[in-house]
């Protein structure tokens, strides 16, 4: 089994900043892709970030050059960091990972529970 757990949400003003990290542990035998997406309330889900093996990122437009996501292959751990955030930034934050699980040939797509990110106005 594999499991993705995120940490770091919490409550900040507008303009502050939070980095969130999400780890993913288990029987792994390699990650692809590691993303965040996020869900405000009424709303889709919709992708915030992405970063590949090699570290190739990709940005939702209302994110760029206010948000970085990095990862650390060694410790399985992708992080974004949230810079001038805005009220429209709060919303459930989700980890996603492309994850090649021991014995297997191919990547699934695995979720973490989500971590709870309000900018207060």
């Amino acid at each position: 089994q594999v499991q993705l757990v995120e940490s770091g949400g919490g409550l900040v003003q507008t303009g502050g900043s939070l980095r969130v990290s999400c780890v993913a542990s288990g029987s792994i035998f390699s990650i692809n892709a590691m993303g965040w997406y996020r869900q405000a309330p009424g709303k889709q889900r919709e992708l915030v970030a992405a970063i590949t093996t090699g570290g190739r990122t990709n940005y939702a437009d209302s994110v760029k050059g206010r948000f970085t996501i990095s990862r650390d292959n060694a410790k399985n751990t992708v992080y974004l960091q949230m810079n001038s955030l805005k009220p429209e930034d709060t919303a459930v934050y989700y980890c996603n990972a492309n994850v090649v699980p021991n014995g297997n040939s191919y990547g699934r797509n695995y979720w973490g529970q989500g971590t709870q990110v309000t900018v207060s106005s």
